[in-house]
């Protein structure tokens, strides 16, 4: 059995104790650039009965996928499929398992936080072009945080809050009261929580109703003392809003990971912002979550050779194929 991995552009895979071992078992081979055609893609797959994917840096449309007659199995990294049309997967008889990694989007998310707050970037740029700035900076100590969306990346975020002695508040469209206190938070209605904290910070999934949540009303709720993190998903915030809301100084800054399109246009006008800092999605991207992905991924690979689904989203696509093949 013949497997791949797409899009490895940082050779991550290569040295993961999870790879080594699927090597002792089957035929691996890493691909560490894109492709530049569907039909090189095509090519490439021809005789592959496995794919891992890394995220969402392949698309699988229908003709693709119709085309992939060899594949058996697309053992996705991450947390989700939007990429994959999982209904003509399913059709095909591919079977799609999920691979989640390790969570680091929360240590990401405090370092947004200092950077923007203590002008770090802006600092080190200074002192490059020979000026010694003369910066005043804003702690984390006693501030208040207020989380969107309390699941997992948000709970960890608040007990690393509360490691750096900031009130925790939080609200989630699900959230109740008393699942915020289990993490020592308070719950608050979403218009409340932006009027309070100093620091919003955003883990939300992107969904029809988080899709612009923050929109330039609710921006405008925020303190003018206050920062915006977003490491969730670029689409939850009013893009053009918060552009707005940067040039008038209604806020003091904002901190973004993640963006409507990426990677973000050349001339976007976040890039001539001062009170801004911008990272390129490397909330996933890690040692750990590499390693988590792969070891998840191999897993999924395994089990499927004897006989077991695991984190399969699509099973009936097994009954599929078989009907595919007689």
């Amino acid at each position: 059995m013949k497997v791949t991995v797409l899009d490895d552009y940082q050779r991550a895979f290569e040295g993961t104790e999870a790879i080594q071992r699927l090597r002792k078992k089957l035929d691996v081979q890493i691909l560490t650039e894109k492709l530049p055609t569907e039909e090189a893609l095509i090519h490439a797959l021809k005789g592959v009965k496995a794919i891992i994917p890394i995220r969402e840096r392949t698309r699988f449309p229908a003709a693709l996928l119709q085309a992939l007659t060899d594949l058996e199995i697309i053992s996705q990294t991450g947390n989700h499929a939007y990429h994959v049309d999982i209904e003509a997967a399913t059709k095909a008889g591919i079977v799609v398992a999920m691979a989640p990694g390790s969570n680091s989007t929360a240590e990401l998310a405090f370092g947004l936080m200092l950077a923007v707050m203590r002008r770090i970037p802006q600092s080190d740029q200074a002192l490059r072009r020979g000026n010694w700035p003369l910066v005043l900076g804003y702690v984390l100590r006693g501030k208040t945080l207020g989380i969107l969306g309390l699941g997992k990346i948000g709970t960890e975020v608040a007990q690393i809050g509360r490691a750096f002695g900031m009130k925790i508040i939080a609200w989630g469209p699900t959230l109740t009261t008393e699942r915020a206190r289990r993490s020592q938070a308070t719950y608050m209605l979403l218009d409340d929580l932006l009027k309070e904290a100093d620091v919003v910070s955003v883990h939300l999934a992107l969904s029809d109703q988080s899709k612009n949540l923050l929109n330039e009303a609710r921006l405008r709720l925020m303190k003018k003392s206050a920062y915006l993190i977003n490491t969730a998903r670029g689409a939850i915030v009013d893009e053009r809003a918060l552009v707005k809301i940067l040039q008038e100084n209604a806020i003091a800054g904002a901190a973004l990971d993640v963006f409507v399109e990426e990677p973000l246009a050349v001339n976007h006008p976040l890039l001539q912002l001062d009170n801004v800092v911008l990272t390129p999605h490397l909330g996933w991207p890690t040692d750990s979550g590499f390693e988590g992905f792969a070891e998840n991924a191999v897993t999924n690979i395994l089990d499927y050779m004897d006989g077991k689904l695991t984190r399969v989203v699509n099973p009936e696509a097994l009954q599929n194929r078989a009907s595919r093949s007689r």
